[in-house]
């Protein structure tokens, strides 16, 4: 159940109540109560008759509702024609981060590593075979990409494989692009995505040198990590704890960042995962599913759970985090934090999942190590499965307009805008969503997809129900998601 009214029909006189409403969508959140959202995403938790009432234009300006709905964008009446240019401002402004494009950039430097994760996304390689190994050719060629980017800001993510098996290249990549930049001054930086396992002081000094962001995987205790995660030797959990100490030693603790995989064996120990993030004096956790990419479909491990045991993996480690803060203990878990910068503030976090249009392209875009370029990193790990829908040109055959201005691109982001899709464009939801065409087409064959069948509908509309559920019923939750979202 929602309702939008398009913004053309303003110019009609006000309903009987004195009021008009302003673009809105409601759904329900239980028998009696009613969320409504508005095009940037304020929303308002009101009653059944209340709802109705405002509906049907017999709301009195009396009513505290009536302030709330009207303070948050609602509604106008005679003595708030401001309101509706606000509203477009405030769209502008969600809109705004659409004009700098492309801000990360992702370098596939090796497909080698010596790890056999079973979920792997990708098709990694044997560690002896370099013929998966990026080149300096490709690499300048991908820097000229790059650096055709309007973006003031630009971020390099060098991943693999396992990256410090090409540190070579890695360095090579960082100083020419350093060099370029003493002429673009734009704000560069540098991620270098490792397990940490062939850490070694060349690779530290490095990082030290640029200020590299390290970003390692982290699934749990020792057994589940090194069950999750095999290398020979079995000691993939003890080599990363290691190395993120070494890294923090190097660096500082703040540079080193970590993300857990849920696997079926993760279903029941999200309170180990937590307490290993927090032994290892983590500020936060990512509670992430598996994604249908690469070895994870192969091995079946994207098989072995639904979407509803994820769920309950999920919101029993969130409400475990929230009752470490409510004690007194500092937590966040990411993703939550994410969706909670989108309900209650008028910025836009930037993360590709929850981007619309998609950010295919826009948030994100890959340059493999053959010189494919690729929408995404997901995009990337389909190609490797075979199916190369979203592989948008190659940086030795097409120029950058080529790339980002062909149908490749511009037919998936155009089908991606959540606002006008079917069924995105009533749900309530919609302004913190997403659209994530590549996993629609992977799973459905289609950018859009069917939303009663698609699993990435279906765990965000929980998962936003969730959060409002415990933002309205325990006002020191709130606090603890205000702080989440920085506004505290």
């Amino acid at each position: 159940m929602a309702k939008f009214l398009a913004l053309a029909e303003y110019e009609k006189p006000m309903a009987a109540g004195g009021y008009q409403p302003l673009p809105y969508r409601f759904m329900p959140l239980s028998n009696e109560r009613y969320v409504l959202t508005n095009l940037v995403g304020e929303f308002v938790i009101t009653e059944r008759e209340a709802l109705r009432a405002f509906a049907d234009g017999r709301l009195s300006y009396q009513d505290e509702l009536y302030n709330e709905l009207k303070s948050k964008h609602f509604l106008i009446d005679s003595d708030s024609d401001v309101a509706l240019d606000l509203l477009a401002l405030k769209v502008r402004t969600k809109l705004s981060p659409l004009a700098n494009f492309t801000g990360l950039h992702i370098f596939v430097v090796t497909l080698r590593c010596e790890h056999s994760c079973p979920y792997c996304q990708v098709s990694r390689a044997n560690d002896d075979r370099r013929e998966f190994d990026m080149t300096r050719e490709t690499a300048l060629k991908s820097l000229d990409l790059v650096f055709c980017s309007p973006s003031p800001a630009i971020k390099i993510e060098f991943q693999g494989g396992e990256s410090l098996l090409n540190l070579d290249l890695v360095e090579f990549i960082i100083e020419e692009a350093k060099r370029r930049n003493e002429h673009e001054q734009r704000d560069l930086a540098f991620v270098l995505a490792t397990n940490l396992a062939v850490l070694d002081d060349r690779a530290l000094a490095l990082a030290a040198r640029h200020q590299i962001l390290i970003s390692t995987s982290l699934d749990g205790p020792a057994d589940l990590h090194n069950k999750n995660r095999p290398r020979p030797g079995s000691d993939s959990h003890a080599r990363a704890i290691a190395g993120i100490n070494r890294a923090r030693m190097a660096l500082g603790r703040d540079q080193v960042g970590a993300l857990m995989t849920t696997t079926a064996a993760s279903l029941p120990r999200v309170r180990d995962i937590i307490d290993e993030y927090i032994a290892q004096d983590f500020d936060g956790i990512f509670l992430r599913p598996l994604s249908p990419y690469g070895f994870a479909v192969k091995t079946k491990s994207y098989a072995a759970y639904n979407e509803t045991k994820w769920l309950d993996f999920y919101f029993e480690g969130l409400d475990y985090i929230i009752e470490l803060n409510l004690g007194g203990f500092p937590f966040v878990e990411h993703y939550a934090a994410t969706i909670l910068q989108k309900m209650l503030t008028p910025f836009q976090p930037g993360y590709v999942d929850l981007m619309s249009p998609a950010g295919i392209g826009i948030g994100a875009v890959v340059y493999n190590y053959d010189g494919d370029v690729y929408a995404s990193d997901e995009a990337r790990m389909l190609a490797e499965m075979g199916d190369t829908r979203f592989r948008i040109g190659n940086v030795h055959a097409d120029t950058y307009e080529e790339i980002f201005l062909g149908d490749a691109l511009l037919e998936p982001l155009e089908q991606s805008f959540a606002a006008s899709v079917p069924m995105c464009s009533w749900c309530a939801f919609e302004p913190w969503c997403g659209s994530d065409p590549v996993f629609h087409h992977a799973t459905q064959g289609d950018f859009v997809g069917k939303k009663p069948l698609s699993a990435f509908c279906g765990r965000n509309m929980m998962i936003f129900k969730g959060l409002l559920q415990r933002l309205n019923d325990r006002p020191q939750v709130r606090e603890v998601f205000e702080r989440w979202a920085n506004i505290r």
